[in-house]
């Protein structure tokens, strides 16, 4: 597997909350499965730095990660390295509704995010919007523009790179509306998950798994 970092001081957990919202209708898309996103952007930080290390389909622990204690990073490290060797799909699923809630409550103390709630007919909302619509804005053109081609895949930033992977492999909507788009650029997809390849097919099989799910009432 081609060696490949993340800009220290940047997080791809962050950033993935950050793209999963919809400038336009003013709303994150995607709840029910961006907790899988957050998951597989913390897997993928920590494959990338270092930290985890994949053998044979599954993650395996390393070193452990400078990592505020409390966050999705030393939560899932904590997980991984007490358990047996279990599948990156397990790790992309695991505690997913935890993920969401750790990081809107991360991005919120950082006010990077605004987070009010109200009950409507008694039952609680929740509306989240960024403080600064370019937050979301730019790096969904960023991450668009690697997906669509122009720049070869080697010359991308990194986080770019990896996002642009992720987004495409949880079919986020703000990045690519079209599966038939996704699959039309699909040479490009693969060259932009070569780094963390097993993470992107466990993400796409998870949310593929999820949709199915709820499609049929499940």
């Amino acid at each position: 597997m081609e060696a490949a970092r993340v800009k220290q001081g940047e997080s791809l957990t962050r950033s993935a909350f950050l793209l999963a919202f919809d400038p336009r209708r003013e709303k994150l898309t995607q709840r029910g499965e961006l907790g899988y996103l957050l998951r597989a952007a913390t897997l993928a930080e920590l494959l990338l730095a270092g930290n985890l290390a994949d053998e044979s389909g599954k993650a395996r622990a390393l070193t452990p990660p400078a990592a505020e204690p409390g966050s999705l990073r030393a939560v899932v490290w904590e997980q991984i390295s007490t358990s047996p060797p279990r599948s990156w799909r397990r790790w992309v699923q695991k505690d997913n509704g935890k993920a969401v809630r750790l990081v809107r409550d991360e991005l919120a103390a950082a006010k990077v995010i605004d987070v009010r709630r109200r009950r409507v007919l008694l039952f609680p909302v929740e509306r989240i919007t960024p403080r600064k619509a370019y937050l979301s804005r730019r790096p969904a053109e960023r991450v668009g523009r690697a997906i669509r081609g122009g720049r070869p895949v080697g010359h991308l930033d990194e986080d770019v790179r990896v996002l642009a992977a992720l987004a495409t492999a949880a079919r986020l909507k703000t990045v690519i509306p079209s599966w038939r788009e996704a699959r039309q650029r699909m040479d490009r997809i693969q060259q932009l998950s070569a780094p963390i390849e097993p993470i992107t097919t466990a993400l796409r099989k998870s949310v593929e798994a999820a949709r199915s799910a709820d499609a049929g009432g499940g």
